[in-house]
């Protein structure tokens, strides 16, 4: 258990009591954004080791399952604190900013890292396929909302209506590809559960667990806090917060465990990695983000700018091309690389509403 606080991302936890702190004195909003962002980071990566720890222990079906189902947490804390606070334009930009960031930085890095280090690579394309086709199959749904929305308007009734249906079939169809998941012949890929090794013990695994999103829901409102000063302070807008910045923190630990098992020559786990939480977000965070909102009297809407859907499209598709053959070299993950900063820096020029 001490060896798991001796990993450098760790050494961000000194600033889960600097944001309290500045929380208390109400601190300059930009401060409190950043240093809660660096302390969600750890946090993060220590509700991933409980997680996986769990997993382990529970065997590969139920294990996948508390994978697939707490894979996300850290970034579905954040959305749901910002739809309590009504930032609607922040949380479905950080449900395309996951998809894109997973499918292209998460990737592009494993693929540059095994690539510099193995030449080429090679994956299970089954597998890889498969998640390619739910994932096209996910970004059209999603997109679905948004193209009738504008000969619906204003029609707000209708236009919610369409979302939560929308966001029904979804997770119908995510229950469905977990069953088949579950009852499938298993491949000869690794899987993370595979690849695990007890740690510590049970009961400190759910104790890292508690504490841990505990400790990230603390954070996240006081990063969430600090978002509309920041934005009107800096002169940037809302979007590039959430597709850009809130992804990136909400899921750093499990990008730098995909570089690291590509490193490893585990591209199977490490594609599943980048692909499975493109698809998690997509099929499960966004339809339950939708119910969710219900609960706090403000409906969300599966209603994306064009921006939004543009990039999400192309990230499913291009992701799609470079998984096809089941094989990687660097070059195709400095391309993703590239193609995802152009997108950041596009987002970044986009003018404030």
């Amino acid at each position: 258990m001490v060896r798991q606080f001796a990993k450098p991302l760790n050494v961000l936890l000194i600033f889960v009591p600097v944001a309290l702190i500045l929380e208390l004195t109400h601190g300059a909003p930009m401060l409190l954004f950043v240093i809660s962002a660096l302390a969600v980071i750890p946090l993060s990566g220590l509700l991933g080791e409980a997680t996986e720890e769990l997993a382990g222990r529970t065997g590969p079906r139920v294990g996948a399952l508390l994978n697939a189902t707490l894979g996300n947490a850290a970034e579905l804390i954040i959305t749901t604190l910002a739809i309590r606070e009504g930032l609607f334009d922040l949380v479905r930009a950080s449900i395309i900013g996951s998809v894109i960031g997973n499918l292209l930085l998460v990737a592009g890095a494993a693929i540059v890292a095994g690539g510099l280090k193995y030449g080429l690579q090679r994956f299970d394309r089954s597998s890889a396929v498969m998640n390619s086709t739910l994932l096209i199959m996910a970004a059209f749904a999603l997109s679905l909302p948004s193209m009738f929305n504008q000969a619906i308007e204003p029609n707000a009734v209708a236009v919610e209506s369409l979302s939560l249906i929308t966001a029904g079939v979804i997770i119908i169809l995510y229950i469905l590809s977990m069953v088949f998941t579950f009852t499938a012949r298993k491949t000869e890929g690794m899987t993370r559960e595979a690849a695990h090794k007890p740690r510590f013990s049970l009961s400190a695994a759910i104790v890292l667990l508690v504490v841990s999103t505990l400790l990230i829901a603390m954070v996240s409102e006081f990063l969430v806090g600090a978002v509309e000063p920041m934005v009107k302070e800096l002169g940037i807008s809302e979007l590039f917060v959430g597709i850009i910045l809130v992804p990136i923190i909400g899921n750093v630990a499990e990008h730098v465990v995909a570089i690291e098992v590509a490193t490893k020559n585990h591209m199977d786990l490490s594609m599943g990695i980048a692909l499975g939480s493109s698809l998690q977000v997509a099929l499960f965070v966004a339809p339950l983000l939708v119910f969710v909102s219900l609960l706090f009297g403000h409906p969300l809407t599966l209603e994306f700018t064009t921006f939004e859907l543009i990039a999400l499209m192309a990230s499913c598709f291009i992701a799609a091309h470079v998984a096809s053959d089941g094989e990687t070299n660097w070059l195709e993950g400095v391309l993703l690389i590239g193609l995802y900063l152009l997108m950041a820096v596009g987002f970044f020029f986009l003018p404030v509403k």
